[in-house]
């Protein structure tokens, strides 16, 4: 069977490929190796599926770390604002909640996907799942077709891998895009887990003490082992047995892979400050003033009213002050120290969890090598790649998936007009 474009992934950025392919009057067959598709954005947003982020382009862009701006062509054929356009238009009414984040007001991802499947299936893509590809076959610089694994070669004058990187591997994607990019001569930039929990060897972390003890709207930053701080998240929190996690842990992962690897060091600092509103001095005299209002009580029951019970012990014992201190006995020096600590209590975290249990990949096939305007590689024709497969990564929060649907239908609209 010859078609115009095979589109290799059933995931956010592939089926937004079919949806665009198809749309230019292109045969297109969708191949998955799955028993369905969407398997990932079935899980994204917690099972609510964060379709995209409704910030302004630039401030989009911001949150996509890892080489967003290569996104900005992209975005001038289909933008997070045509993404909600796109799903409103096929019947899903969508909701915006904090930080610009949008869901499908039934809040399932069952929605996002049945949609989608069926608006391709309406527009005639033919689907084959259960069909894993072995390989791209090119000839003379021009992609010919695709041999899956059973053995079957199926002819295309274009092919769309949007395989997935290497993160979640339970929905399918396990790197299978590489191997076919590298065929066709394209180099993968090293591979690393993103928005990922940090892990840690702390004592106070080895002994549980913190465990499940969550922080709200604290700052966790990472420093470099020179004392200069690489960069800062503000949000939530929560100290596991193994370390931190949460979404400011999340969003630091990367910066701590990257130092991790940049000054050969077996540990960095990331450091959470508990009263990000106030300065040093500021928490030194409040939270002296708590104690100067109740003398006699202990300053382990005093500090109760703002800083984390569970924290409290651990606190005292780094500060050297003693749990059964009174305001008239309280050395201030240590009091200080006190204060100095609320404002950056120093975790070294030695790494994160493995690429497998992240939630995004970092790395993937160099851009260099890619037409940003059209998604094709420079090195083969009618090659076309999008969604993770790509060294692009942001933050959790509908920045990867609005990547994904943006590259999907870039290089779904470029191949199907061919």
């Amino acid at each position: 069977m010859k078609y115009d474009v095979i589109v290799i992934g059933g995931g956010s950025a592939g089926l937004m490929a079919s949806v665009a392919a198809s749309k230019q009057g292109a045969k297109v067959l969708l191949l998955d190796k799955g028993e369905k598709l969407g398997r990932k954005l079935g899980i994204s947003g917690g099972g609510r599926c964060n379709v995209t982020n409704n910030k302004d382009i630039d401030e989009l862009i911001q949150h996509i770390p890892g080489n967003g701006r290569f996104l900005y062509s992209a975005f001038s054929h289909f933008n997070n604002k045509d993404i909600i356009s796109f799903f409103e238009n096929l019947g899903i009414r969508l909701k915006e909640e904090d930080n610009g984040r949008m869901f499908p007001v039934t809040d399932k991802a069952k929605t996002v996907v049945d949609t989608l499947v069926n608006q391709i299936v309406k527009q005639g893509v033919e689907i084959k799942l259960n069909s894993p590809v072995d390989t791209i076959i090119y000839e003379e610089n021009q992609v010919v077709g695709v041999r899956l694994k059973s053995g079957e070669t199926l002819s295309c004058r274009a092919a769309i891998v949007a395989a997935g990187g290497k993160s979640v591997p339970q929905t399918g994607s396990t790197g299978d895009g590489y191997p076919w990019a590298q065929k066709a001569g394209h180099t993968i930039t090293e591979l690393f887990p993103t928005e990922v929990p940090l892990t840690s060897n702390e004592p106070f972390i080895q002994s549980k003490e913190l465990q499940g003890l969550s922080l709200r709207d604290v700052a966790l930053s990472v420093w470099n082992p020179k004392g200069k701080k690489i960069i800062e998240h503000r949000g939530d929190m929560i100290f596991t047995h193994f370390g931190v996690s949460g979404p400011i842990a999340l969003r630091c992962s990367q910066f701590v892979v990257k130092a991790l690897k940049q000054y050969h060091v077996g540990n960095v600092e990331v450091s959470v400050d508990l009263m990000p509103e106030k300065s040093v001095d500021e928490v030194y005299i409040d939270t002296l003033r708590l104690c100067e209002i109740e003398p006699k009580k202990s300053i382990k029951n005093i500090l109760k009213a703002c800083l984390p019970d569970k924290m409290i012990p651990l606190l005292l014992q780094k500060s050297g002050l003693s749990e059964s201190l009174t305001y008239d006995n309280l050395p201030r020096q240590d009091w200080m120290q006190l204060a100095k600590l609320i404002k950056r209590f120093s975790i070294k975290v030695y790494g994160t969890l493995s690429i497998e249990d992240a939630f995004v990949t970092g790395g993937g096939i160099n851009l260099k090598e890619i037409d940003p305007k059209t998604m094709q590689s420079k090195l083969m024709n009618g090659l076309y790649f999008c969604g993770e497969v790509l060294d692009i990564h942001g933050y959790t929060g509908g920045y990867n998936i609005t990547a994904a649907f943006s590259t999907g239908y870039t290089a779904g609209k470029h191949a199907g007009s061919q």
